[in-house]
């Protein structure tokens, strides 16, 4: 296997036992597994709490659409230059139905897609809270709510958005390289 951490990965047989499960579902839904669940999986439960949390924000029915959340994420995740992100989550929000000019436009400024208001007031906010967490402020709301996002939506991206800076972070600092499958899917 290619490197794909620079820490060392666990093998099927080293790894935990939940991990494992894991694993094998996603081998079985995608066809591969993510380089992300094998990288993290050196620290089997803290993975797995990672994994609970994310998969609840990312992958479930939410207050957001698909799309909007992995939108949030590829633009976080461009703002950070986390590559294992914005590549996975590039792929998924081209899935998910954007169309894929839109959304590598989305993925390197999203001020050059031809994005709805509501589309630009996440991005926008995402960028903000990415970029001067520390400047944040209630006017900063507004127009997310004058973009039609009620204040569930708002705490959903906002969870969202921590979310990806947090594994952005992690990915970033620990040399995640993304599967090869991820560039091709959704064009």
């Amino acid at each position: 296997m290619n490197k794909i951490s620079w820490l060392a990965v666990p093998t099927e047989e080293g790894a935990h036992e939940g991990v494992r499960k894991l694993w094998n579902k996603a081998e079985a839904n995608l066809g591969f597994v993510p380089n992300v669940f094998r990288a993290q999986a050196l620290n089997g439960e803290q993975f797995l709490a990672w994994w609970n949390y994310f998969n609840l924000l990312v992958n479930k029915p939410g207050e957001l659409s698909n799309v909007e959340r992995e939108m949030i994420a590829v633009v976080v995740s461009g703002l950070n230059r986390c590559v294992y992100c914005a590549v996975s989550h590039g792929a998924a929000l081209r899935e998910y139905g954007m169309e894929a000019q839109k959304a590598d436009t989305v993925a390197v400024n999203w001020r050059h897609a031809n994005l709805s208001a509501r589309e630009a007031a996440l991005c926008a906010f995402a960028e903000k809270l990415t970029l001067h967490p520390a400047e944040m402020a209630e006017s900063d709301l507004m127009p997310l709510r004058g973009a039609g996002l009620d204040d569930a939506q708002i705490l959903e991206a906002v969870q969202v958005i921590g979310m990806f800076n947090m594994t952005n972070r992690v990915s970033s600092a620990l040399g995640f390289i993304p599967n090869v499958e991820y560039h091709s899917k959704g064009r």
